[in-house]
């Protein structure tokens, strides 16, 4: 199928009602998610004091959609990267292309953080804080430089790893995959079955078979993000209310502004100077922005973050099927830039201590080579945790800053998926390789439906 006859255009069909719209469903499950949580926490714990039946349901919805993603997170990472460095080969610059993708992901992300650690200077939203100092709480895991050094190297061929948890007499033993681990191996795999030559041919063809056949798994699961939507949303409201976010405004007001300020300044600056209408970005690469705000999951997001790059952008579909699923896993500019940036600060300023021009650069140096740290899950403690280990701040002060954690991790995640789309268009313009036709055509961001993206080979 042509690229012509796979894009849907405005024009071809009648539009549909509004209600079947993917935007106005996640919007509708937004709404109804914060109305739903607002009643769960009215209605208080159960007479044994546990959470309420309604409390309970959404926050077993909004486990359940993440699980799904989750579930299909390592079959997809490991086909993806190895059928995109199999279409990596068939371009001539594809070592140029590779490290300037490595490049501009390094560059964006030292803007970012630079942008986290000036607004956390000016705003200080650790000073006068209205949260207690009985929240300061160690998480329950942590990361540190060794642990990320011992974490490239694969345990086993899968990257799973276990875990056992005391809870009293009982203990329980849980299954968990390391996306860094299966990039890993997903890259030497790749890269060996190129060695190979014409034996590996069969493994390639069902390795590409197998990536459509998940992809096409993960649309179903899209199509059901209003109801993770929902869940998500709801327990979030459920369970800690507006009160601790009003505690902590200006530090979420400090967040929300470095991921505005890279979003809507920074990016649309780095169009301009390669020659590209910010707009036509923005009008291209909203289904995927879009999604990943409700969803919190770079990787999640992945398939609609890939086709959007190639189908409204232009990017050539040998190249954004390396360069998107690498940024997914290691380009991270609102989860390793601004938030851990501004964090650092924020916990340092609530416990009375200084930090010098060492410190915030040692800030700098984490963000830009620790991305890799959060993975593209949802939520980015370990690289918190990174940068405040390295800092030699207290742990402590990541528990007071959970609470609202899934409120941030939106907008969070937006930004990491923006800049995700970003850097392939801009490597392919100075590469000479982008369909500036395709770049420039008229999107109508409004009518902008992931849902309608079809799950086609990379």
């Amino acid at each position: 199928m042509s690229q012509s006859q796979s894009v849907k255009t405005s024009g071809a069909q009648p539009p549909k009602p509004l209600y079947l719209n993917f935007g106005f469903q996640v919007i509708a499950a937004m709404i109804i998610g914060l109305i739903l949580g607002f009643i769960a926490r009215n209605m208080g714990p159960d007479a044994a004091g546990n959470a309420n039946w309604l409390a309970v349901t959404l926050q077993t919805v909004g486990s359940i959609f993440v699980q799904m993603l989750r579930a299909l997170v390592p079959p997809l990472v490991f086909t993806a990267i190895v059928a995109s460095i199999a279409n990596l080969a068939a371009l001539n610059n594809a070592a140029k292309l590779v490290w300037q993708t490595l490049l501009w992901f390094a560059i964006t992300s030292f803007v970012a953080v630079l942008i986290g650690i000036a607004l956390g200077l000016i705003i200080q939203p650790g000073i006068g804080s209205g949260v207690l100092e009985t929240a300061a709480k160690a998480p329950a895991s942590s990361g540190s430089w060794l642990d990320f050094l011992k974490g490239l190297v694969p345990a086993n061929i899968l990257g799973i790893e276990a875990s056992t948890r005391l809870n009293g007499t009982a203990a329980s033993t849980s299954l968990n995959f390391n996306v860094l681990q299966i990039l890993v191996v997903a890259i030497i795999v790749g890269v060996a079955a190129l060695k190979v030559g014409e034996a590996a041919k069969p493994f390639l063809t069902f390795n590409q078979s197998l990536l459509v056949v998940v992809r096409k798994i993960l649309w179903w699961v899209i199509r059901l993000t209003p109801i993770g939507t929902i869940g998500l949303l709801g327990r979030a409201v459920a369970q800690y209310g507006w009160e601790t976010l009003s505690q902590l405004s200006w530090y979420a007001a400090a967040i929300y502004i470095g991921l505005a300020i890279v979003l809507f300044v920074v990016y649309p600056v780095v169009l301009i100077i390669h020659g590209l209408k910010p707009s036509r970005f923005f009008a291209g690469s909203w289904p995927a922005i879009q999604l990943a705000f409700v969803s919190r999951s770079s990787i999640g997001t992945l398939p609609v973050t890939e086709t959007v790059t190639e189908r409204n952008l232009g990017v050539p579909r040998e190249y954004s099927a390396f360069a998107v699923p690498l940024g997914a896993t290691t380009k991270m500019d609102g989860c390793a830039a601004i938030y851990p940036a501004i964090s650092a600060i924020f916990i340092a300023q609530f416990f009375g201590i200084q930090l010098g021009l060492q410190e915030y650069v040692l800030i700098a140096f984490v963000s830009v080579l620790g991305s890799a740290a959060t993975a593209g899950l949802t939520g980015a403690v370990v690289m918190l945790t990174l940068t405040l280990s390295t800092l030699g701040l207290p742990l402590e002060g990541v528990g007071l800053l959970l609470a609202i954690d899934p409120i941030l991790d939106m907008g969070r995640t937006a930004v990491n998926v923006a800049g995700q789309a970003l850097i392939p268009t801009i490597v392919a313009k100075r590469e000479g390789i982008l369909n500036e036709e395709i770049y420039n055509s008229p999107k109508n961001i409004d009518s902008a439906d992931p849902s309608e993206l079809s799950a086609q080979p990379a």
